[in-house]
């Protein structure tokens, strides 16, 4: 049996989509199930629209993801070979130099749209190109050029319809599906998963395989992504590119989870997924034909559910960048208490930042907001600050370090006296806000000295 081998050959015109990352996913998952080689392979041969900036994206973004690649190659480095393949065509009489101009290419196609025939050239003058022009490929195939997608079964095209199919623009710049053909087999691919909207490329490179004598690989087309509406996914929908779910705060687990469901199922009930996990599981037979809608609100509630399965030293590492952009400067201890505290709470990493201001700075706010329900008398809340602090001032250090340790400490004088009636102004007083985490968190994370400089702020306030 010859050993599994898939590619991933992604153009570098773009940011990485995340339809180009769900085809990346599956190609990766079937190699790994497979004890296969996963190939990465960017097609730049397209020099105008190919840019690096989009080539970084693609490899730091399918890193980012987990999708490591066991081979890598770029087309713009293998013209040699191309132009190999191309001259042998010419020379064995599959190829030829369509003499034909662009403008008449042109008139034929809208003519042909016009009396809603398929677009296709079957050149005239097959044998009497001089060495310039559009290589193509001499279509003398006749009926069916069928094929069998591991996905959707059988398929057929009828040959005489594609016409003399395009190979290169001259002898030096090959063209998508030769180039795929050609690199599909120097590589060994056995396996072409992509995604549905290559079906009508596939009977092309069908007959370009004949041509050279290439064996074909098997082949299976993914189903579309969808928006909500079921209309294919585009920026209408919303974010498309894995940057912007990376930049947003989702977590690569959850974006991974969240793809691989797009179009393939487990076979039961199961919805959270790790990548390990999803490399033992996964199976081409189980990826469904119809298109896969790309839910938002699915893919917040999987990246919760992933944010909350990390070590609280994991987390602080995610969220230190988030909390640093937005200006605020915390040191490692406070960021893995910031974890803690938060970790049940964040949807996505980006909220990190919004309880960050109360945790490096001491609050404004106005006395009326310490009063319980609004009638608490101020003596009261006075009485019930001094003797938090006191229970606080006379508790070691090393108290700090367990939010539950806190807790102990100051419910029970809290239970006596009325919960909201001590616990709303000490919440208010080290944070300064009507919502806000409890108090119990507020000082696990800021610690004593800073709790107890702000209660003092809040006796201050009182007294004013």
């Amino acid at each position: 049996m010859e050993p599994i081998r898939t590619r991933m050959a992604p153009s570098p015109t773009g940011w990485l989509h995340v339809g180009t990352a769900r085809t990346a996913l599956f190609n990766y998952l079937f190699a790994r199930k497979n004890s296969g080689a996963f190939v990465l392979r960017i097609e730049d041969t397209d020099r105008e629209r190919s840019r690096q900036e989009f080539e970084s994206d693609i490899m730091t973004h399918l890193q980012w993801l987990g999708l490591s690649w066991d081979e890598f190659y770029r087309q713009s480095e293998r013209s040699e070979i191309y132009k190999k393949y191309v001259e042998k065509l010419l020379q064995d009489g599959r190829a030829f130099y369509c003499a034909h101009t662009k403008e008449e290419l042109e008139e034929e196609r809208t003519m042909q749209v016009a009396a809603k025939e398929p677009p296709r050239h079957i050149c005239s003058q097959r044998d009497q190109g001089r060495g310039e022009g559009i290589v193509r490929l001499k279509n003398t195939a006749q009926g069916a050029v069928l094929f069998s997608d591991i996905i959707r079964g059988a398929i057929s095209f009828e040959a005489q319809l594609l016409g003399d199919i395009s190979l290169a623009r001259n002898i030096a710049a090959p063209l998508y599906n030769f180039t795929a053909v050609v690199d599909d087999f120097e590589m060994r691919i056995s396996h072409v998963i992509r995604g549905e909207d290559h079906i009508p490329n596939t009977p092309k490179q069908l007959l370009i395989q004949r041509a050279l004598g290439f064996p074909a690989p098997q082949y299976a087309h993914l189903p579309l992504l969808l928006g909500t509406d079921r209309s294919k996914l585009s920026k209408r929908h919303g974010a498309v590119s894995v940057r912007e779910y990376r930049d947003g705060g989702y977590v690569p687990e959850a974006l991974v989870n969240f793809l691989a469901l797009l179009g393939w199922n487990p076979g039961d009930e199961r919805e959270l997924f790790t990548l390990s996990d999803l490399e033992t599981e996964f199976s081409l037979e189980k990826v469904q034909k119809a298109g896969a809608v790309f839910n938002e609100e699915k893919l917040k509630w999987m990246n919760r559910a992933h944010i909350k399965r990390l070590a609280p030293e994991a987390l602080a590492d995610r969220i230190a960048p988030f909390i640093e952009h937005a200006g605020f400067k915390l040191t490692a201890d406070t960021l893995q208490r910031i974890a803690r505290v938060e970790q049940e709470r964040l949807e996505v990493l980006d909220d990190s930042a919004v309880n960050a201001p109360l945790y490096q700075d001491d609050p404004a706010y106005d006395a009326e907001l310490l009063r319980w329900k609004g009638t608490q008398e101020y003596n009261e809340i006075a009485r019930h600050l001094t003797e938090v602090r006191r229970i606080l001032c006379d508790t070691p250090d090393d108290t700090y370090n367990e939010i539950h340790a806190i807790m102990d400490l100051i419910m029970p004088y809290a239970d006596q006296q009325g919960r909201g009636s001590v616990l709303w102004p000490l919440r208010v007083a080290l944070s300064g806000r009507k919502n806000s985490p409890g108090p119990f968190e507020i000082i696990y994370v800021v610690g004593k000295e800073a709790a107890l400089r702000r209660i003092d702020k809040a006796l201050q306030l009182l007294e004013q």
